[in-house]
């Protein structure tokens, strides 16, 4: 038997969410959109919380028209039929037009299929091991830019919101480009540069659980320590996916000394356990 769980949870007290977590037989996904601070150019008419609905809307619609085609051919197709989606009032060519990282796990009778796209990475459980697929482009680009923010601004202060609106805008130069990372946007080609593979699911070296994230329910590993990777796929598997986000509000509102980057962030978790 396999079980999938899903929890997605916007920021608290903020808009829509950004993230979508989404599950159909055979197809798990977890998508999260890129922020645009208030006030930032993105030249659409739409925001990241439309795109990232809009393109699992197609990633699950050409999957149920081809359940065998390659992942980062899915991927590619949905990139396309969102773009053209935009309509006429919509500058594609402008560099905060909405864009999402993308998380896919695809599983039949006897093996399972993955593709990561920037910061959402997954973790499973296979042959006794845990195992995390996790793009580092996006934070090595992230660790560049987050130098410039002023030393010693609180998060809210004049000094930080500017700081975060002059990362952002450097941070586009980045996008999609060989010199930085690629995300799901306007350019489909950014699928051919996702990380793909494929995972057993008979033998001893078999997936028995994986759970896939945005960075917003990552970060209880990368920020906040509070598991490693296997303690976070005991506790989703022993709690669910809803317990971990839980756990992380808990952790970002007791967290004071942040400086850096965003206090809350939309958190999606998706866990799909494998039975014998």
């Amino acid at each position: 038997m396999i079980e999938v769980r899903l929890a997605s949870e916007p920021v608290p007290g903020g808009g829509p969410n950004e993230d979508y977590a989404f599950a159909v037989p055979g197809l798990v996904g977890v998508l999260d959109g890129v922020t645009v601070p208030e006030g930032m150019d993105t030249g659409c008419a739409h925001g990241p919380s439309w795109y990232v609905r809009m393109l699992a809307g197609r990633l699950v619609s050409g999957y149920a028209a081809d359940p065998l085609v390659r992942l980062d051919r899915l991927l590619a197709t949905a990139i396309c039929q969102v773009s053209h989606a935009h309509g006429g009032e919509c500058d594609l060519t402008h560099p905060g037009t909405p864009a999402s990282t993308v998380c896919l796990a695809r599983y039949g009778v006897d093996r399972l299929e993955y593709l990561v796209l920037a910061d959402s990475p997954l973790v499973y459980e296979a042959g006794g091991r845990v195992e995390v697929i996790s793009d580092h482009r996006p934070q090595r680009v992230a660790g560049v830019l987050h130098e410039r923010m002023p030393v010693g601004a609180p998060t809210g202060s004049p000094e930080h919101a500017a700081g975060v609106r002059a990362i952002i805008t450097a941070q586009r130069g980045y996008i999609n480009s060989p010199d930085g990372y690629w995300v799901a946007s306007i350019d489909p080609s950014a699928a051919e540069q996702a990380l793909t593979g494929a995972l057993p699911l008979t033998g001893p070296d078999a997936v028995r659980r994986m759970c896939l994230l945005s960075d917003g329910a990552s970060r209880a590993v990368e920020r906040f320590e509070l598991y490693d990777w296997p303690g976070l796929l005991d506790a989703v598997t022993a709690d669910g996916p809803a317990r971990l986000i839980a756990r992380v509000r808990e952790t970002e509102r007791a967290d004071r000394r942040q400086t850096r980057g965003k206090r809350h962030d939309d958190a999606s978790a998706a866990l799909i356990t494998f039975g014998d």
